[in-house]
């Protein structure tokens, strides 16, 4: 079992930026594949970003591309979203996931956390 402890969401006007944090535990870390995901009312969960178990390969949707930046800390057994420029419609639960099969996390992760409520005004 893995789980999965976001913390750093918050109200925030368009424009700035905020910080996420996933704590994991249950499993060793280092093995992880670490993604994040978005889900706004009244749509469908999106995913948002990927980090593969060493930090070097990493992915994201067009919309956060150049503005959010995904990172991990093996040893404090933490993956980071950290998130600029932010806009009205990035407004939304964001949930931290894992998998623990594949080298990156798909859309069907083995583990999800609670989620952590990300709010911009305009």
């Amino acid at each position: 079992q893995v789980q999965l402890v976001e913390s750093g969401g918050g109200l925030v006007q368009a424009g700035g930026s905020l910080r996420l944090s996933c704590a994991a535990s249950g499993r060793t870390f280092s093995r992880l594949a670490m993604g994040w995901f978005r889900q706004a009312p009244g749509k469908v969960r999106e995913f948002v970003a990927a980090i593969n178990w060493s930090g070097l390969r990493l992915y994201y949707a067009d919309s956060v591309k150049g503005r959010f930046t995904i990172s991990r800390e093996n040893a404090k057994n933490t993956v980071y979203l950290q998130m600029n420029s932010l806009k009205p419609e990035d407004t939304a639960v964001y949930y931290c996931a894992a998998d623990v099969t594949t080298a990156v996390v798909t859309t069907t992760p083995n583990y999800w956390g609670q989620g952590t409520q990300v709010t911009v005004s305009s």
